[in-house]
Order: structure tokens, then C-alpha cells, then sequence
């Protein structure tokens, strides 16, 4: 695909945008990642990740304490929750550690899809679909791509449309797309490498 070869080029060194050292923070770097820019998430993990360091750490975490951590990321009340319930179902059934299938993790609270996806991709190397987060959406859309607003429709058009060897860096080049270029509500088309092959579905302004 053209559209491919051309996010390669532009973005040769795109990674995955949350800093973690193993599936746990992972899994608690997706929680926390809801409604918030990632710097936000990586400015408030080294504390947090410092202090706590295992599944029951996080189970047992006073939760005062655990959100004067990350009271910098909104709906952080909510977050430490979660990430406390899904914590204690770590303990209970998996000795502590994080699931390696997309229904055990579905489960847990304040994972869906969308983050399960994430953390099977970037945590334990197993690509079983495209993780389609709002970048994803939008510009998938845009190059008409799909046309469907559901993400999990989206995620499926993708899957079919896109070569499995690329389903892993499909959305880091998405994302970095999004915040410089194919950003909403207007996007920068003159700047676009895509411009010329984009047929700009849905687009009513752009710079």
C-alpha cells in the first residue's frame, strides 16, 4: 500500500507512546491513559511505579495515597479504583500477573478491547488486531479507509485492508499523524505527505 510505505518513510522511528517496563505497568499506564495526553500519563508513572511494584502493592494500595500520585491525570479517583479492582483479581486468579489472552483481559475492570489490544501488542508481542483509538478513527477515516465510526467496525475494515505484518506500527504512525498533521477538527493538508492520494473523506475544512 502507498499510504504505508509513505508513513514508513516519514516516521522510521515511531514506538509505542507510554514508557513501561513490564505487562503490569503496562496494563496501569491503559487505565490511566483514558481522556489524557500520554505526557501527562509518563510525567506521573516514574513516582508511582517507584512506589509501587507488584500486582498486590497496587491491591493493597491505600487509595488516598495512591491518588496523591496521579491527581495530575483526570478522573484519577476512578482510575486508582480500577486499576486497585483489577489488581485484586490479578492477586486472586493469576498469581499476579498480567493475562497474555484478550478475554481474560476484557474482564478486568477498566480494560476494554481497544486497551486489551494494547497491552497483548506492546506487552507480550502477540498482535491480534489494530488497536483503533481516536487518531486511528479519525484518520482512517479520512482516507476512506472505512466507513464506519464504530471502532471495532473500524478495527475489522483495517484487518482486512491492511498487511498483518503492519498491524503492530499501524497505529503509532496513526497517532504521530494526528498530533503534527491529520489533527481534528481542521487538518493540515498542504503540509500532508498523504494529500496526494487522500480523497479527504468527511473533511469540510483544512489548512
Amino acid at each position: 500500500m502507498e499510504a504505508i510505505d509513505r508513513f514508513k518513510k516519514a516516521y522510521p522511528h515511531e514506538r509505542y507512546y507510554m514508557n513501561f517496563s513490564n505487562p503490569l505497568q503496562l496494563m496501569v499506564c491503559t487505565i490511566l491513559s483514558a481522556q489524557v495526553r500520554d505526557e501527562v500519563v509518563n510525567a506521573a508513572t516514574p513516582r508511582l511505579f517507584a512506589r509501587y511494584k507488584t500486582a498486590k502493592d497496587f491491591a493493597e494500595a491505600d487509595l488516598d495515597e495512591f491518588i496523591g500520585y496521579i491527581k495530575t491525570i483526570p478522573l484519577h479517583g476512578n482510575k486508582a479504583r480500577n486499576i486497585k479492582a483489577a489488581c485484586k483479581i490479578l492477586v486472586k486468579k493469576y498469581h499476579g500477573k498480567v493475562p497474555e489472552t484478550l478475554e481474560e483481559l476484557d474482564e478486568l475492570h477498566g480494560i476494554g478491547r481497544k486497551t486489551a489490544n494494547v497491552i497483548l501488542t506492546n506487552g507480550f508481542g502477540k498482535v491480534l488486531g489494530v488497536v483503533t483509538d481516536t487518531h486511528v478513527i479519525r484518520i482512517s477515516y479520512r482516507l476512506g479507509w472505512t466507513k464506519n465510526k464504530d471502532p471495532v467496525k473500524i478495527e475489522q475494515d483495517l484487518m482486512k485492508l491492511v498487511p498483518k505484518r503492519y498491524w503492530k506500527k499501524i497505529p503509532w504512525w496513526m497517532k504521530e499523524h494526528g498530533r503534527t498533521i491529520c489533527r481534528a477538527p481542521t487538518p493540515y493538508c498542504s503540509k500532508c505527505f498523504l494529500a496526494d492520494i487522500c480523497p479527504k473523506q468527511g473533511v469540510t475544512k483544512r489548512l
